[in-house]
């Protein structure tokens, strides 16, 4: 929620003409991600305790599609900065069962680091596929390939991912493992593939329901 923080403050500071319309939406994004970090802040504490049973999952039913488009809207300040772009080929109408803020964690986690670690000029897909009566969502970029070897304690805590992609960029190392627990108490499963200079996580949630 910082980075998306920084970002649109940004972007109001720098466009003087900014339209108020356009104004006032990035605002308003502005403070509901100001609202999460308060939130993210105050787990602080039970995150470090490095017990990630401790997380509960409070589960609803959740519009995905809806959910991934929001979300691509919100990184738009840090897409532009590298001038990379987003294309969403997910399907419509499909709902799923769980915890609307963990999952939200979760897609997050994985595209803040696929722009981080994409190439310039490049294109973020994010896609769905209906599989064995749930869905995967997957997120690929152009990036650096890390190694066969690496992608193995990619999700464990304290790896970082500036440390897998030989980069000087990442955080304490706790992303991707917080998102792998969050996506086993919904009874799914994340992993992920990079070749040929193309990295895709893959996030598979087992609980789609009829809207």
């Amino acid at each position: 929620p910082l980075t998306s923080v920084i970002g649109y403050l940004s972007l109001i500071n720098e466009a003087k003409d900014m339209p108020a319309d356009m104004q006032e939406k990035y605002i308003d994004i502005t403070l509901r991600k100001a609202l999460r970090l308060e939130e993210l802040i105050n787990e602080f504490f039970e995150i470090t305790r490095y017990n990630m049973m401790q997380i509960t999952v409070e589960e609803e039913k959740i519009d995905l599609s809806y959910m991934l488009y929001q979300m691509a809207d919100e990184f738009y300040p840090q897409l532009q900065k590298k001038g990379n772009t987003v294309k969403l080929n997910v399907d419509e109408n499909v709902f799923i069962v769980g915890d609307p803020n963990k999952l939200a964690r979760v897609f997050n986690n994985i595209l803040k680091n696929a722009i981080a670690y994409s190439y310039n000029e490049t294109t973020i897909e994010i896609f769905t596929k209906l599989i064995d009566g749930g869905v995967e969502i997957g997120f690929s970029n152009k990036g650096k390939t890390i190694s066969k070897e690496k992608l193995k304690t990619i999700f464990d805590k304290f790896v970082r991912l500036d440390q897998v992609r030989g980069t000087s960029t990442g955080g304490a190392g706790l992303g991707l493992a917080i998102a792998r627990e969050i996506v086993n108490l919904h009874g799914g499963n994340i992993k992920a593939t990079s070749e040929n200079e193309e990295t895709t996580f893959l996030v598979f949630i087992p609980r789609v329901v009829e809207n």
